[in-house]
């Protein structure tokens, strides 16, 4: 489902206990903080066990369901009659020889365990975000091998740490093996819980809300959130688009929205600043190559998905328009495949479609910036001209950038989104097409 995804919940089983299926028959639907996808059969056969109940999740590399194919020549051994391939010995003898492979069987295991918690703590995986969340937190690599993880092959998810965190017992003299005033160990402050009243409405998130919710969480723990916001005279941009959009749609049978439009000058900008197209594993910068514009896209329940716009740089106005209708459309129709949502390495959205004339998004991890676009309104602007300054009529949006200013610094995203707003009130210059 992609290095990013850690688990899925089982949104609804299509094929129950006792039915047949063939090679890719869909046996049940899943969903992933990214996208809703189906499950496929990768065998022929009768399906004789579901692993998971309906809402559970499951982690990446747990088994599903279980497929039982026609018999032939192959047939493992669980299948076969033993009765048939063992001789025959008495029952005290059989009794013998369960008790010391029993035996041996709990000697094999008590090894393995040994074995794995030895490799588990010198070479256990760790991924970027929980480096990040245990580095901000300062627990310390002894620490952080000692937390149990949830994850396939043992593996400490956000989840784990966060909940650890939790629970966390902080020690103001971390050097001390000892503490003999129990006073001085504090705890994490715990939220208070809200209180209801009668007539309060109660609703439970849905499953897309609370995905939304953890991942905003754990990316404000994970970046430095800093903002630059500036005002941009689009005008001639206005003016331009409001001149070819009926052409366009002539003669491409696709609405020129402004959202390509401002899409086309951020790409624009990425290249010039390709710090903003990048990411951070622990202290080393990975620059992106390939220009992935991740386009925030409103769900018809008020929920947000991310669609990517693969290799952005390489379309022109048109190529980008297609790509931009065609993925908001199939967002709003739950049409999206899983690598749509995948491997962005930059984000943009239009919150001025909700009326907002700016915000202060917070960045989709693990990018480094997110650039939202307000509305455009008519504002009363001064007009500087060779004859003297003047009183017009201008049309103004505010574009508001947020970055990570762990590794850009105020220069570089404040320099960014002053080229974005360069390149829309300088259109006619850029050549749009």
């Amino acid at each position: 489902m992609g290095e990013s995804v850690a688990e899925a919940t089982i949104i609804k089983w299509l094929k129950n206990v006792g039915d047949s299926v063939s090679i890719d028959d869909p046996i049940l639907e899943i969903a992933t903080d990214k996208v809703d996808t189906d499950v496929t059969s990768e065998a022929e056969g009768v399906i004789i066990e579901k692993k998971f109940e309906e809402n559970e999740v499951a982690q990446v590399g747990e088994v599903l369901v279980v497929i039982e194919t026609e018999k032939g020549e192959n047939e493992s051994l669980n299948d076969l009659d033993l009765n048939k391939i063992v001789p025959e010995t008495s029952f005290k003898e059989k009794d013998e020889t369960e008790l010391v492979a029993a035996e041996l069987e709990e000697e094999i295991k008590t090894i393995e365990i040994k074995v794995n918690q030895t490799k588990e703590n010198s070479e256990r995986f760790y991924s970027p975000l929980v480096k990040n969340i245990a580095k901000k937190e300062e627990i310390l690599q002894d620490e952080l091998d000692q937390i149990p993880g949830s994850g396939k092959g043992h593996r400490l998810t956000k989840k784990d740490l966060l909940q650890y965190l939790n629970n966390r017992v902080i020690h103001p003299d971390k050097n001390s093996d000892k503490i003999e005033d129990q006073s001085k160990i504090t705890k994490l402050p715990i939220l208070a819980k809200p209180s209801f009243s009668e007539g309060d409405q109660i609703i439970e998130m849905s499953r897309m809300e609370k995905l939304i919710s953890s991942h905003m969480k754990s990316s404000i723990q994970t970046s430095a959130h800093v903002q630059s916001f500036i005002e941009v005279d689009v005008t001639d941009l206005w003016d331009w688009r409001e001149k070819v959009k009926d052409p366009f749609l002539k003669r491409e049978n696709e609405k020129l929205t402004f959202t390509p439009l401002f899409i086309r000058a951020t790409i624009k900008a990425l290249r010039d600043y390709p710090a903003l197209n990048s990411s951070l594993d622990s202290d080393k910068i990975i620059i992106k190559k390939d220009i992935n514009l991740g386009m925030a896209t409103a769900l018809p329940d008020g929920n947000l998905i991310v669609p990517v716009i693969k290799n952005a740089d390489h379309l022109n106005l048109v190529g980008l328009t297609k790509a931009v209708n065609d993925l908001a459309n199939r967002a709003r129709n739950n049409n999206l495949k899983p690598e749509e949502v995948q491997d962005g390495t930059y984000t943009f959205t239009n919150i001025g479609n909700f009326g907002s004339i700016m915000g202060t998004p917070i960045i989709n991890q693990p990018q480094v910036g997110i650039l939202a676009i307000g509305s455009i309104r008519k504002m009363p602007a001064v007009i500087e001209t060779p004859n003297g300054d003047f009183i017009g009529i201008r049309r103004k949006v505010i574009l508001s950038h947020s970055y990570d200013h762990r590794i850009i610094n105020g220069a570089t995203g404040g320099l960014f989104v002053k080229r974005v707003a360069e390149y829309l009130e300088n259109w006619k210059e850029t050549l749009p097409y």
